[in-house]
């Protein structure tokens, strides 16, 4: 469903309606996901005297809840899951601890995700890299072996998501010279970390403590990863350069509606309903389904169901002539139509 920029708008301007957090619902949300995170926690630390296979699978709904408390730091985030900027700053600061992400930090390159997103001429805070099909056969050939290696799945969602919530967070990249507040969030939330670390060594022991939670922080920020990644790394999501680039259409056709079963919405914290989100980024995720509710129109933009979501994981660069994310076969049949598969790697 494709809509014109007035409409568009005009729509975000109604949405306004939905922006008003619930103090009371967010208090609620936040113990139904850090208590019984805590308990599966203690329980899975119990599972693995009585066999490792029962401990490893307490960890998956445990990595989920992990998942789930990190989208409430989101919507702190954003000053959305609480009335209070104040309570939102603090509870964002405290979950970070847990995610691995300082808060404030993370805040700004997200803001920044959120006001350029789409935008090919403001790439690289808080996106994931994404070469356009003319930028990409423009590079050295090393450097599109490292871009290729940078897109493969393993990379992506598998080594790259334990780097970065793991090692990158540890220290301010990207704003190492942004003055004293990023070091600030990234050390303050450093320090937290080491402490609650060691008094859970302390209780635990260290094997044990490795045994648990490093499995579960391995998970979730794979998942986490993996969720960025499809609600704007789609076949028909929106790129545009300065002069053609609108935040309104950015938000509406550049994020999917991430079409999830119902347990998987509630460990996402809805945060599937990605459209919605980035025209209105102060709806707090709480909220999300109602708007889909009273404007039952907006179901279908950008929809994308579980399995249809893997057929994303092959698109990688923007083609600015058909305007759509291309895999680097279409690429290579498209612009090398006479050169050999087995050359791929080294030609393209």
């Amino acid at each position: 469903m494709a809509q014109r920029m007035p409409e568009i708008r005009a729509l975000a301007q109604l949405l306004g309606r939905y922006r008003e957090p619930d103090s009371t619902r967010g208090v609620l949300e936040l113990a139904v996901t850090a208590v019984p995170l805590l308990v599966i926690w203690a329980l899975t630390w119990n599972a693995f005297d009585n066999g490792y296979w029962l401990g490893l699978l307490l960890e998956v709904p445990a990595a989920g809840l992990l998942v789930r408390l990190f989208m409430i730091q989101h919507d702190c985030g954003h000053g959305s899951f609480f009335r209070s900027r104040v309570v939102n700053d603090w509870v964002g600061r405290a979950i970070g601890v847990v995610t691995l992400t300082p808060y404030d930090y993370w805040r700004h390159n997200h803001a920044h995700h959120h006001a350029s997103s789409g935008n090919l001429d403001h790439r690289g805070l808080g996106d994931i890299d994404t070469l356009t099909v003319r930028e990409f056969l423009a590079q050295s050939r090393w450097r599109r072996m490292l871009y290729r290696l940078y897109r493969h799945p393993m990379v992506m969602f598998g080594v790259g998501p334990s780097y970065l919530f793991i090692l990158k967070h540890r220290l301010p990249v990207g704003r190492m010279r942004g003055g004293w507040k990023p070091w600030l969030s990234t050390m303050g939330t450093n320090a937290a970390i080491a402490v609650l670390v060691a008094a859970m060594i302390r209780l635990v022991g260290y094997g044990p403590f490795l045994l648990v939670h490093l499995p579960i922080i391995i998970l979730a920020a794979s998942i986490g990863v993996w969720l960025f990644y499809v609600q704007h790394q789609f076949e028909d999501t929106y790129w545009s350069h300065d002069e053609g680039w609108s935040f309104h259409e950015a938000a509406l056709h550049g994020s999917s509606h991430y079409h999830l079963p119902a347990v998987l919405r509630w460990f996402t914290a809805n945060i599937g309903i990605h459209h919605i989100h980035h025209l209105s980024s102060r709806i707090p995720c709480y909220r999300l389904p109602d708007v889909l509710r009273d404007h039952p129109q907006l179901a279908g933009v950008g929809r994308m169901t579980l399995l249809q979501s893997l057929r994303s994981v092959p698109l990688v660069l923007w083609d600015e002539e058909r305007l759509r994310l291309v895999s680097f076969a279409e690429v290579r049949a498209r612009s090398m139509p006479d050169l050999p598969v087995i050359a791929d790697c080294c030609n393209l």
